[in-house]
This record gives structure tokens, sequence and C-alpha cells, in this order.
């Protein structure tokens, strides 16, 4: 049996993982006729450096301001205008943030995250979906937004922890 990951290889080329990602997200943009302004451009760029999720205090540290230093509500609306686009995800449980890979597509995210590397995933799970779809039809509940978040080792840690 061949397992796959949803966490990057080791020979993941991130350069363009991140071009590709940052190109998708202003086409989707420019199709749905949203702006994506410097600001928003900015922590989009901070959350798609690396596959890591990330605070807002976070985030206004990693970008270059050029001088000028932006409240913290500036990160907060670029925050929300990308999870309102698809873009990005909130984590709950981290209080964070991370880039979304299927950006554009609409879907619920089930987000892994590994308490030894830091890192977070995004997997798809149809199964998932349709289960929380018919306990929520059973109940007589209407979701409005569903996030799976699971913590646990990620296949590279898990394996480094058996060497």
């Amino acid at each position: 049996m061949t397992e796959t990951s949803a966490f990057p290889s080791t020979t993941h080329d991130h350069a363009r993982c991140r071009s590709e990602a940052l190109a998708q997200a202003e086409a989707m943009l420019a199709r749905k006729k949203a702006r994506l302004t410097p600001d928003r451009r900015a922590v989009l760029e901070v959350l798609l450096d690396d596959h890591q999720a990330q605070g807002a205090y976070d985030i206004m540290e990693r970008i270059d301001w050029r001088g000028r230093r932006p409240a913290p509500t500036v990160i907060y609306r670029a925050l929300d205008f990308l999870v309102s686009h698809g873009l990005a995800h909130k984590i709950e449980s981290l209080n964070a943030f991370m880039a979304c890979p299927h950006a554009g597509h609409d879907h619920r995210p089930m987000i892994m995250i590994c308490t030894n590397c830091s890192q977070v995933a995004e997997f798809a799970s149809t199964t998932i979906d349709k289960a929380v779809a018919k306990a929520a039809k059973d109940s007589g509940f209407t979701p409005r937004e569903t996030t799976v978040e699971v913590t646990g080792l990620c296949s590279h840690c898990r394996e480094s922890a058996t060497a």
C-alpha cells in the first residue's frame, strides 16, 4: 500500500508551490472582481511562505512595511478578506491562519496539525463531509461552516521518531 501525505515532502518545490498558489488566488479574485490590495497580498504571501499556521501578530512582524507600522486591524481585515474568499482558513485551536491549497473551491477542510514540527496541511474528505451533512440533517441543524482540526504527527515526524 502506498501512503501519500498531505504534508509536503522533503523534495517539495516550495517556490513553485507558492507562485502557483499566488497566481491561482489572483485569477480567482479577478473572476470575482475582488481586489488583492497590497496589504492583502502581503498577508497572503506570508501565509504562503511556509506550511505553518501563522498568528496575526506573527504575520504583522514578518511583513516589510517599509517604515510604516499599521494597526493590527489592517492584518485582521486582510485575514477576514482572505478567509471570506476561500484563500485562507482560520485554525481555531491555534488562533492562527493558513493559506488554503484549494483556493476558490467550495469545500469543508480537515486541517491536520503536526504537534512536532508545527506544519499544517489541509485534507479534503467526502466521507467527513457526508457524515457532517447527515448528522446535521438528522438533528435538524443547518451548518454555516465546518472545519475539522486534527492534531498529531505528520508522516515525516513519525518516520523520524521511529528511526
